[in-house]
């Protein structure tokens, strides 16, 4: 099944809302239903309606997120799994086999990280790390059986940028396909498909979804072939999403472009009073003008995201009483919600990259900046810091 989308509008305000809603036929509902079904009727042998027999196959919830997001990234297959997580598994069984190098971002997600080093490199995957801002040392790390150069642009948790179109060419020159990580950003502040990637790649669970009500992955494919392949993995392997995160996800889509405008707007007054503090020795948010990728998230990204992370005077202990101290801000794992979380990402999100070369500063915090009033979320990081 190809997945395309009606609507001739390339504004993604309009796509998030539209793409992949058709109208219920049956009763005009303007919200696809919840197909919680797992089988379908035949009308004979092989005679299957709208293409469907199975839900690990196919389902129409499923559906129309998937062409939602292949519409939202202009992409020609867009593919819903379980998690981020799952869906990263699937690219690189279909895509790699064993021998095969991919060139990794020196910055990478923990959980990424972790299928490259426990899961795939059993397998018999090699990998090497990078700095992928730096196109020269992605170019130094390729070898003759480099498959994918991965990014993460912003990065997880040191928003690093990368610029994706520079990168691209690299690829490109080395025949090798580019996998961007768009999580942090969404489909409504950076579009990677159009900036030369290959694939794209999101936890759905972070701002897609946006209320930290599911679990869910994505990729898109700038290529139909290869959105073939990924979709005959997707099915044989099964690791799929189901029909009511599907529909959670939908849901979360439509209001993306409002929710990001304002994590960003209020990221960027947290992060511009952090700069200020006395007790904070740096902070990492590419909205910065002295963040040595602001000019090319500039270029890339339409604002620059609800993500900011800092690092504390004192060190690791100082850093984890922050995060013990906040209030309104919660202490918790995962990101892109509504409400503003607070981590150490040492301890938390990246504890299994701990002792690796992309091990990260121990009196570092990360904040998800969530649609709170600014003023409250000023004042409670003031409070955690101890003013």
């Amino acid at each position: 099944m190809c997945m395309s989308h009606q609507y001739s509008s390339q504004n993604l305000e309009t796509l998030a809302i539209h793409a992949g809603n058709t109208a219920d036929p049956l009763t005009g509902a303007v919200v696809p239903p919840i197909y919680q079904v797992s089988t379908y009727k035949q009308d004979g042998v092989g005679g299957l309606r709208g293409g469907y027999e199975y839900s690990r196959s196919a389902n129409p919830t499923r559906t129309a997120l998937e062409e939602n997001l292949a519409a939202l990234e202009g992409g020609r297959r867009g593919l819903a799994f379980a998690s981020g997580l799952a869906a990263e598994d699937c690219l690189l069984r279909t895509l790699l086999e064993p021998g095969d190098h991919v060139v990794i971002p020196n910055d990478a997600y923990g959980g990424t990280f972790r299928l490259f080093a426990k899961v795939v490199a059993r397998w018999g995957v090699e990998w090497s790390v990078a700095d992928t801002s730096d196109p020269a040392q992605v170019r130094a790390a390729l070898t003759d059986k480099t498959k994918l150069i991965w990014v993460e642009t912003p990065s997880n948790p040191l928003l690093g940028i990368t610029d994706i179109a520079a990168l691209a060419e690299v690829a490109r020159n080395s025949s090798a396909r580019l996998v961007v990580d768009n999580t942090f950003a969404s489909p409504y502040l950076q579009q990677p498909i159009a900036l030369g990637a290959d694939l794209v790649v999101h936890s759905l669970t972070k701002y897609m979804g946006g209320h930290s009500d599911v679990v869910g992955g994505a990729l898109v494919a700038a290529d139909a072939e290869v959105g073939e392949e990924l979709a005959y993995h997707q099915n044989a392997m099964g690791a799929i999403a189901g029909p009511f995160d599907s529909w959670l996800v939908l849901r979360g889509i439509k209001t993306l472009p409002v929710r990001m405008d304002r994590h960003s707007e209020n990221a960027g007054r947290v992060a511009e009073m952090l700069t200020r503090h006395p007790k904070v020795s740096e902070v990492l948010y590419p909205g910065l003008p002295d963040h040595p990728g602001h000019e090319v998230a500039a270029k890339q990204m339409k604002a620059f995201g609800g993500m900011v992370s800092f690092r504390v005077e004192g060190g690791e202990e100082a850093a984890v009483e922050v995060c013990n101290r906040a209030r309104l801000f919660t202490l918790g794992e995962s990101l892109g919600g509504v409400e503003s979380l607070i981590e150490h990402p040492g301890r938390m999100t990246h504890a299994s990259v701990a002792g690796s070369a992309l091990e990260v500063p121990a009196d570092l915090v990360r904040l998800s900046v969530g649609l709170e009033a600014i003023d409250d979320l000023l004042a409670d990081l003031q409070q955690a810091l101890g003013r």
